[in-house]
């Protein structure tokens, strides 16, 4: 079973300011270009993707695997 995505209320916020659609945060999680572990807290994952309907773009998103779940801390 694949884990489910959860959104902090911080995250929701800063998809909601920057007109993110939720569905690009869960592509780029899903099959990022790339990945590094966050400078303030390895253990926290930094993905990264390019979002075509963005105009190309860059979405960096900012998760943290817990039990069942992915967490979005932030885009």
């Amino acid at each position: 079973m694949a884990k489910s995505v959860q959104f902090s209320a911080h995250a929701k916020q800063m998809i909601a300011e920057r007109g993110i659609d939720e569905e690009w945060v869960k592509a780029v999680i899903d099959a990022p270009e790339f990945v590094r572990p966050d400078q303030s807290d390895p253990q926290r994952i930094c993905a990264f993707g390019r979002i075509e309907a963005f105009g190309n773009r860059w979405l960096r998103v900012v998760f943290l695997e817990v039990e069942d779940a992915l967490r979005v801390i932030t885009v």
